[in-house]
């Protein structure tokens, strides 16, 4: 991953605010994503692989459902930007405010 590339991948506000959520919840499903950002599955999946493909998430399969986390082996460079985004509070990465449903369980 290029930091042009990663750079790009963060401009998109849905793919910031997937990041948002798995830095504050580190695994993520996808279910979870499309009721906590109100967007359909495919769009979020679209973006998810996007995410995957630069490597900056892995994904998990758990029976039916793919849990998303953090690539543990980010350059520095790239998990200092991502804190630096973790601690803002715009009250999406908040896992407080977390509200989930069980969809996934």
């Amino acid at each position: 991953m290029n930091q042009t590339d990663f750079f790009k991948c963060l401009s998109d506000p849905t793919r910031l605010d997937i990041l948002k959520l798995v830095l504050a919840k580190q695994n993520v499903c996808v279910c979870e994503f499309t009721e906590r950002l109100g967007l359909s599955q495919p769009k979020i999946s679209r973006h998810l692989a996007l995410l995957r493909n630069l490597s900056i998430l892995l994904d998990q399969r758990k029976g039916q459902w793919v849990y998303y986390r953090l690539n543990p082996h980010l350059p520095t460079w790239a998990t200092d930007i991502l804190n630096i985004i973790a601690q803002q509070n715009d009250g999406l990465n908040q896992p407080e405010n977390s509200s989930i449903s069980v969809c996934c369980e």
